[in-house]
C-alpha cells in the first residue's frame, strides 16, 4: 500500500463528513430523522438568477474556460455590492478575486502567506477548515479563546502577553461562526491597530453579514484596513446558492496578487453559466434581503421555542443564520445531540466541532422549513 503524505496525520475527515454518514443511515433504517445541523440554505435562488443560468447556456462563450479573475461585470457586481451595503469602494480590476467559494479562499491564502512554522491565530471556538488548513501547509496554530463574558470577542490583553514574533496571520470571523456574535466598528478597529503593530495579516470571513443582522459590518470600512487585511464573503448563505460554490476574497492588489498565484495554478476557471448567474444575484436590493429574513426570523422564533422545550439558553441578539444556545452546567455537548439524535431523531451540531470552547454550547441551523421544527417541538 502506498503510504500517504505526513501532512494528512494532521487533520480528520471533515466532522459533518462523518456524522452525516451516520444521519443517513439512520433515515435509511427508517428513522424520521429532521437535520438541523447543517447551514445548507433549503430556499431557492432568485427566479432571475435560475433565468440568467440558462440563458447563459446558449452563449457562444458558455462552455470554454474562463478567464481566472472571473468575468468584469461579476467583479463589478461584488464591488457594487460592497459599495452599497459596507460603502466600501474597491477597484474591480485588482483588489477583488472571485473564487469558487470561499472554503477554498482560505486554502488559497495559507499557501499564499504561510511558510511552515509560521504562527497563525485561530479562534476557539471557529470555523475548524481554518486550523486544518494551518495544520495541512505545516504551520503552527496557536488558538485564542473567545468567551462569552467578552462577547465572543478576542482578550487583546491576553494577546498581547504571548510571544507573536512569529505570527504571521490572524483568522477573525464576524458575525462569528458558530455564535452568531456580531462584531463593532470599535473592535475591527482593534483589529487593524494590532496586525499593523505585530505585522500580522488579518483575514476576516464574513458571509453572514447580511442574515438577520440590521447593522451589516466589513472589516474594511477602518480606514487604512486595506494596508494589513483581507475579507472573504461569499453568495452561499444571502442568495442561497451554497452548491454553486461563488465566494470572494478583497483586499489590496499585492495581497490579492498573490492569492491569484495559487488559485491560477488550482482551477481554470468559474464555469460561465453560474457567473452569470451570481451576477444578477448582486444585482438584488434591499426586498431581497427584506423577504429572506423574514422568512427566518419565523423560523428562529420557533428554534427559541425548541431551546425552551430543550432548557437550553439563548442570547438572542445573536445573528446569522444559527441559533447558538448553552446547555445546563456540566452538560457534555456530544452526549446531548446524540441522546437527542437516538431517542427523538434530531440531529443539531454540538459546540465542541468548534474548539474546546464550544463545550457546553450547541447550535441550531435555520436551513429547515417551519412545519419541520414545529415537528421537532412536538417531539419534545
Amino acid at each position: 500500500m502506498i503510504t500517504t503524505a505526513k501532512r494528512l496525520n494532521t487533520v480528520e475527515e471533515y466532522y459533518f463528513s462523518k456524522k452525516l454518514k451516520e444521519v443517513n443511515q439512520l433515515i435509511t433504517e427508517g428513522k424520521p430523522v429532521i437535520n438541523m445541523g447543517i447551514g445548507s440554505p433549503d430556499l431557492a435562488p432568485h427566479p432571475s438568477v435560475i433565468n440568467a443560468i440558462q440563458a447563459s447556456l446558449l452563449e457562444p462563450t458558455a462552455h470554454m474556460y474562463q478567464s481566472y479573475q472571473g468575468l468584469p461585470d461579476l467583479r463589478k457586481g461584488f464591488c457594487d455590492y460592497y459599495a452599497n451595503n459596507f460603502n466600501v469602494s474597491i477597484d474591480s480590476t485588482s483588489e477583488i478575486l472571485p473564487l469558487m467559494g470561499s472554503k477554498e479562499g482560505i486554502m488559497h491564502i495559507a499557501i499564499a502567506f504561510l511558510n511552515e512554522g509560521d504562527g497563525v491565530l485561530i479562534p476557539n471556538p471557529g470555523y475548524p477548515t481554518y486550523q486544518s488548513v494551518c495544520n495541512l501547509v505545516g504551520a503552527k496554530a496557536i488558538l485564542y479563546d473567545l468567551s462569552e463574558e467578552n462577547h465572543w470577542y478576542p482578550d487583546f490583553e491576553a494577546l498581547e502577553k504571548q510571544d507573536l514574533s512569529k505570527v504571521k496571520l490572524m483568522w477573525v470571523c464576524y458575525p462569528h461562526m458558530p455564535t452568531g456574535a456580531q462584531a463593532s466598528l470599535e473592535l475591527f478597529e482593534q483589529l487593524i491597530a494590532f496586525g499593523k503593530k505585530h505585522h500580522i495579516l488579518i483575514v476576516n470571513d464574513n458571509p453572514y453579514s447580511s442574515i438577520l443582522n440590521d447593522t451589516p459590518l466589513s472589516i474594511l470600512q477602518v480606514n487604512g484596513a486595506k494596508d494589513i487585511a483581507i475579507e472573504l464573503n461569499s453568495l452561499s448563505k444571502t442568495y442561497n446558492m451554497a452548491g454553486w460554490r461563488v465566494g470572494m476574497v478583497i483586499g489590496n492588489s499585492d495581497n490579492i496578487a498573490s492569492v491569484l498565484k495559487v488559485k491560477s495554478n488550482m482551477d481554470s476557471g468559474m464555469f460561465f453559466g453560474i457567473q452569470k448567474g451570481a451576477i444578477e444575484a448582486l444585482k438584488l436590493g434591499n426586498d431581497w434581503f427584506e423577504s429572506l429574513n423574514e422568512q427566518y426570523k419565523r423560523r428562529r422564533e420557533l428554534v427559541y421555542l425548541l431551546c425552551e422545550k430543550l432548557g437550553v439558553a439563548v442570547n438572542k441578539k445573536q445573528v446569522g443564520m444559527f441559533v447558538w444556545a448553552k446547555l445546563p452546567q456540566s452538560s457534555s455537548s456530544e452526549l446531548f445531540i446524540d441522546k437527542l439524535l437516538y431517542e427523538k431523531s434530531l440531529f443539531i451540531t454540538p459546540g465542541t466541532i468548534f474548539g474546546s470552547q464550544g463545550e457546553g454550547y450547541i447550535r441550531f441551523s435555520l436551513c429547515v422549513k417551519e412545519e419541520k421544527i414545529k415537528e421537532a417541538i412536538s417531539r419534545l
